[in-house]
């Protein structure tokens, strides 16, 4: 835990903590007058809840933003972490943790953030960029399967940490990996609750 008392650790998570916290579902959709999204819907500022205003270009466009932002996070974090610090993986790590935090509660928002997919593949993508993609396809396998988006999130965010240590040998990637996925599950239990009552609506459903 020595890399904790490194001033270069807390400037990497705190990096990854302002980008992650920037909420571009919300602002996306206030400049294109949609009102705020969290009176719709879920009241989630993700690319699910921004699709249920109907602009399917505004959600694609969050999902996007919203990945980016934990790529960024990390590529920043390791790129100033062994610039200045010589801890360029910690302080990639720490970054894409802290851009995750940030998604999930962002200090702008009263902590009251989204649900961390798309910023989990990007942080993904950034760290190792082959899981980041073998995420995606998990996703689109359960989801053509199932037709839930939640429980295809959910099952490739449990499955990622084990491909991470045993595919790639990565503990402290695995780590970071299985901390996301505990957030990750813990803001999906409403999710959860309903798939586990068959209430849980398809892709495509009417909401």
């Amino acid at each position: 835990m020595e890399i904790l008392t490194s001033p270069g650790a807390w400037i990497a998570i705190a990096i990854g903590y302002l980008l992650g916290s920037i909420p571009f579902g919300l602002i996306l959709t206030r400049m294109a007058g949609l009102g705020d999204v969290r009176k719709i819907g879920s009241g989630n500022i993700g690319a699910t809840n921004v699709l249920r205003t109907g602009n399917k270009g505004l959600a694609a466009l969050t999902l996007v933003l919203d990945a980016l932002k934990g790529t960024a996070a990390v590529l920043i974090g390791h790129h100033i972490g062994g610039q200045y610090f010589g801890l360029a993986e910690a302080s990639g790590l720490l970054a894409g943790l802290g851009a995750f935090f940030g998604h999930l509660f962002p200090v702008w928002l009263n902590f009251k953030g989204g649900k961390g997919v798309a910023t989990y593949i990007g942080v993904l993508l950034g760290l190792i960029w082959p899981v980041g993609l073998i995420f995606c396809a998990i996703w689109i396998g359960i989801a053509v399967l199932t037709r839930y988006s939640s429980l295809s999130a959910l099952l490739a965010s449990v499955i990622t940490p084990a491909i991470v240590l045993f595919l790639f040998d990565d503990r402290p990637a695995a780590l970071v990996a299985a901390i996301m996925t505990v957030l990750l599950l813990w803001k999906h239990r409403s999710n959860i609750g309903r798939l586990m009552r068959g209430e849980e609506p398809k892709i495509g459903a009417a909401t």
